[in-house]
């Protein structure tokens, strides 16, 4: 048809729906077709056929072109509803799938994937989240629907869109407000708001204070159902759980919970294992790795598996909840969105919070890194750890390079300071690059394997690997195993594709320091060929040794007693304790110990691991092992500056990350260089390119004195040791004894006195942590007297991370800057516009992470006042204050969204649009993974269409495991996981 001969606009209809209201539904006008989206879409598609363009329909039916889009949208869907209802009503009366199709014109396929429960429930999620949005909004006078709301609710911005219609329809309102930038002058920020019915632009104007946002609910579910991040856990009742006991089997699956099938409550969603945590009588918990049975006992829902003995009574099985509504685990689990709590409806159709609360889930063990740290490859053959480690400083030089050849300056200075702190981590870290196909896997306990077997579907049927479990000991916790992916209880209970767990028995796990199955991790590294892991036998003096038997504790009102009857203290650092074990385990090593004594520390390491999670009697543990003759021996170390012996860790491996006190700095660090704008920050004796710092300007201060006979009072200590103590509610004493700072002008020296001149005080320097690797330019001073081999090749490492760290700043200093174009401002204006407003959006986040930070910081310091023991426990308070933060982020809406620069815009920062300012502001908020691969594109891992087919295909079957998959199609087993889960 041409042109001329299109029907005209006026003589066109426009178009309702019936038992809508509001602002055009459908569309606008008094005519014939008032019968709902059939009428509509069926009048869309006879002017499509009349050659009629959308822009033509839209204006047509008195709209828009987005609010025809959307109507089309909405209408279709509802189209799709009364075809699904249309087919429901078949299939009750009894037709085929065949049939149907027959009847309605579609194939039989249409039928079923019309019916798919994922298709209906996709169909649903826009009327259920203007079902939601309804509900906020009696609650909150207007809501802040603008720019990713989506995000936040885990939508797609059409479904919100079309949720949004959907409530336009029925007569809410929907008004944009543009508000001034507080730091962009000129400049404003338009917000979109969902009002009541008959609210004016003007009332919104007035009450901006009445946005609030809707940030602090999510979908975990795409949409279906919208929830609190963090609802407080539903309990389950003890009837429904069995304790498995040592005596009948549980000490070989300790921490495992097995969970029935099928039932709604207990669902671990599309996971087939979770590490979790589920309330049980309202003021008990289990915690463990919670996995599906088919051998489940008559009348109980949830087997615990225990090292206990039936002498254990239940209650004291399970762990005591704390009394923190915000966190009654005492670890932070996921929120809806990521899973981590889920809704169900019951019989009833009512819905109900489920009972499991999930810590990490199946797939996320796959992304901890895989770098090999120092404790494992320091004490395999030096051959070993000299390759690994060459290959990390290869791959560094050739990133530094890479980033080098960089053209834009701006892009180049930031990827350069991120490379140089990379660099300086890596020097004291000592972490070397990873060996080929090694990850990291939760174990799962398959009791009828072999003590020389393992599940582990990521590897080849047939070949050897090695695990390694952290904090590692030595070769002697190294088992060797056979890959045997045939196992069918292990295939029936865990699949042919998971990701990242293999499953082991308990001997195995025991070699492994012990390990149990309440999401305890191994490395697994393929071995054979070029890969030779050192592996030897255990040690004699390990053999049958349970530190949870040894040392083991009984509880009475809140204290614990060992089997002495004596009363123990409870050790709340594993951390740092961990730490000076596994330092004297590194040392020993290295020095040569003998095989008795690496099993006295290693031992000891095995009870200090589980002390806290089992209240075991550590302190008894080291007189046992006398740990101390073990330190004074391989950790003594003489210092010829001040002709003393110290403790503490001894070898270069050990040393790396050990504390060292420095004076406290001020402001950020200045990069070394002879012609630095801060001359006199300049430091000859360090290296060009190094950092230096500015000394802080409250360093010096007078030291304190108390007086324990009389707290009331203070004071100062004199110069010459002495104290002097005064009544602080004594004025002239106060004013006598205050303290007045002199410096002398010629050497910097300060000194302080009284008021009068009559006193000097003793000076003291404020200090801040740091590590003894940080703080050297050369590696090869924290080589121990043994002057090991290991020690010096992971010297040499550290000492080319530090050169390549330096480079990068001298050449951040040397490199220009970006030169602003004008010309490309104007051609890529939109691109600018784009980049300029995600900064704001991004900058305005600041205050509301500044709140957030002291809402948490306020919440935190008043727990530790009710309860002072959690300042003693360093591992359970940061977990406590990465709760309170992220709780209290979503309370103010502070978002933590990084800039996502599109590729039209990533030409605009190429070509010179954007000032150099705000691209320093732009790249400091933006993903740098992103602007990497921008700045240095490489080929991404991907399968054609047809092989994608093919794969799911063979997926589907359940015959294949991921590795051989991978192997099928030359990918690695997680671009298998990756591809079938759409990351790739």
């Amino acid at each position: 048809m041409s042109i001329e001969e299109k029907p005209s606009l006026q003589e066109l209809y426009h178009y309702g729906i019936k038992r809508r209201s509001g602002r055009y539904p459908w569309g606008s006008g008094d005519d014939p077709y008032q019968h709902g989206s059939e009428d509509y879409l069926n009048r869309v598609e006879e002017l499509k056929k009349q050659g009629l363009s959308d822009d033509d329909i839209a204006k047509s039916f008195g709209q828009s072109s987005t609010e025809y889009r959307m109507a089309y949208r909405t209408a279709n869907n509802e189209r799709k509803r009364l075809e699904i209802e249309k087919i429901k009503s078949l299939k009750e009366k009894g037709y085929s799938n065949y049939k149907i199709g027959e009847m309605m014109g579609i194939s039989e396929s249409s039928v079923r994937s019309k019916i798919d429960p994922h298709s209906v429930a996709r169909l649903e999620v826009a009327k259920n989240t203007a079902d939601f949005l309804k509900k906020q909004m009696e609650e909150k006078k207007y809501i802040d629907v603008g720019k990713d709301v989506e995000r936040e609710l885990n939508i797609s911005r059409g479904q919100l869109d079309e949720a949004l219609y959907l409530l336009k329809a029925e007569g809410y309102v929907e008004h944009e407000v543009y508000l001034d930038q507080m730091t962009n002058p000129g400049k404003q920020t338009t917000y979109k708001v969902l009002c009541p019915a008959g609210t004016e632009l003007k009332d919104v104007r007035n009450n901006v204070s009445d946005i609030q946002s809707v940030t602090d609910y999510t979908s975990g579910d795409n949409g279906q159902t919208y929830h609190k991040r963090f609802v407080y856990p539903k309990s389950m009742d003890s009837s429904r759980l069995q304790i498995r006991y040592a005596e009948d089997g549980g000490i070989e699956k300790d921490g495992i919970i097995e969970l029935r099938r099928g039932v709604d409550d207990l669902s671990l969603g599309n996971s087939r294992y979770a590490q979790v945590r589920i309330l049980v009588d309202n003021d008990r918990y289990l915690k463990g790795v919670a996995v599906y049975s088919d051998d489940m006992p008559d009348g109980v829902d949830v087997v615990f598996n225990t090292n206990k003995t039936k002498d254990v009574p239940m209650r004291k099985v399970l762990k005591e909840i704390k009394s923190d509504p915000d966190n009654p685990f005492g670890s932070s689990i996921k929120d809806i969105e990521q899973g981590g709590q889920y809704y169900y409806k019951d019989k009833n159709g009512k819905e109900q919070l489920g009972l499991i609360n999930k810590r990490s889930d199946e797939g996320d063990w796959s992304d901890w890194s895989n770098n090999l740290p120092s404790q494992f490859l320091s004490k395999q053959p030096l051959s070993l750890a000299k390759r690994q480690l060459n290959l990390d400083i290869d791959a560094k030089k050739a990133e530094y390079d890479e980033i080098c050849s960089l053209t834009n300056p701006t892009v180049k200075k930031k990827l350069l300071e991120d490379f140089a702190d990379g660099c300086d981590s890596s020097a004291v870290h000592l972490k070397a690059a990873a060996l080929p196909r090694q990850q990291y896997h939760v174990i799962i306990p398959i009791t009828s394997l072999k003590d020389t077997e393992v599940y582990a579907p990521n590897y080849k049927d047939g070949e050897q690997v090695a695990l390694i479990r952290y904090p590692h000991g030595g070769t002697f916790e190294i088992p060797i195993l056979t890959v045997n992916n045939k196992h069918a209880t292990a295939k029936k209970l865990l699949g042919t594709d998971i990701v990242d767990a293999v499953g082991i028995n308990s001997k195995v796990a025991e070699r492994l320091s012990g390990a149990d199955f309440d999401g305890d991790t191994v490395m697994v590294i393929p071995t054979g060929g070029k890969i030779n892991i050192k592996s030897s036998k255990p040690l004699e003096g390990l053999e049958g040794f349970d530190p949870k038997l040894a040392y083991a504790t009984t509880e009475k009102d809140g204290a614990y007693y060992n089997s002495a009857g004596q009363k123990i203290k409870v050790m709340r650092n594993t951390g740092n304790e961990m730490g000076r074990i596994s330092n004297l385990i590194t040392d020993m090593t290295l020095k040569g110990a003998a095989p008795e004594e690496l099993a006295r520390a290693v031992k000891h390491s095995m009870v200090v691991i589980d002390a806290e999670k089992h209240k075991l009697d550590y302190k008894q543990s080291e007189i046992d092992n006398n740990i101390k003759q073990l330190r004074e021996t391989y950790q003594r170390t003489y210092d010829p500056e001040t002709g003393e012996y110290s403790g503490g860790a001894s070898t270069l491996i050990s040393r790396a990350k050990s504390q060292q006190s420095v004076l406290k700095r001020q402001g950020i660090a200045k990069i070394n260089m002879k012609d630095m704008r801060d001359q006199d920050m300049y430091d000859p004796n360090k290296p060009e390119g190094s950092l230096v710092y500015k000394k802080a300007d409250d360093l010096y201060y007078p030291e304190m004195a108390t007086d324990k006979n009389n707290p009331g009072l203070k004071g100062y200590r004199l110069a010459n040791g002495k104290k002097v103590m005064y009544d602080p509610e004594d004025k002239d004493a106060v004013a006598y004894y205050r303290p007045v700072k002199t410096v002398d002008e010629s050497t910097g020296k300060v000194k302080y006195t009284n008021s009068t001149g009559e006193l000097e005080y003793r000076v003291a320097a404020r200090t801040q942590k740091s590590t003894k690797m940080a703080e050297t330019d050369d590696a090869r001073t924290l080589i121990s007297d043994y002057n090991t081999p290991m020690e010096r090749l992971y010297a040499d490492y550290a000492n080319k991370m530090k050169y390549l760290a330096n480079e990068a700043r001298k050449t951040i200093v040397t490199t220009g800057e970006i030169k602003y174009n004008a010309s490309a401002n104007q051609t890529y204006s939109k691109e600018v516009e784009s980049l300029l407003t995600k900064l704001n959006e991004a900058q305005k986040n600041s205050p509301r992470e500044r709140q957030a930070q002291a809402l948490a910081n306020s919440e935190v310091n008043a727990k530790m006042r009710d309860n002072p023991d959690l300042k003693k426990n360093k591992e359970e308070l940061k977990k406590l204050k990465q709760q309170a933060l992220e709780r209290n982020r979503a309370v103010v809406g502070a978002s933590r969204k990084q800039i996502e620069i599109t590729d039209q815009e990533w030409e605009a920062i190429q070509a010179g649009a954007i000032s150099k300012t705000k691209l320093k502001d732009i790249l400091n908020y933006a993903d740098m993974d992103v602007v990497r691969s921008k700045a240095m594109p490489r080929a991404s891992v991907s399968l054609s269409k047809a092989q994608m087919k093919s794969l799911q295909a063979k997926y589907n079957t359940g015959r294949y495991t991921t590795q051989q998959l991978a192997d099928f199609y030359g990918v690695s087993a997680s671009t298998i996981h990756d591809l079938l889960n759409g990351k790739e």
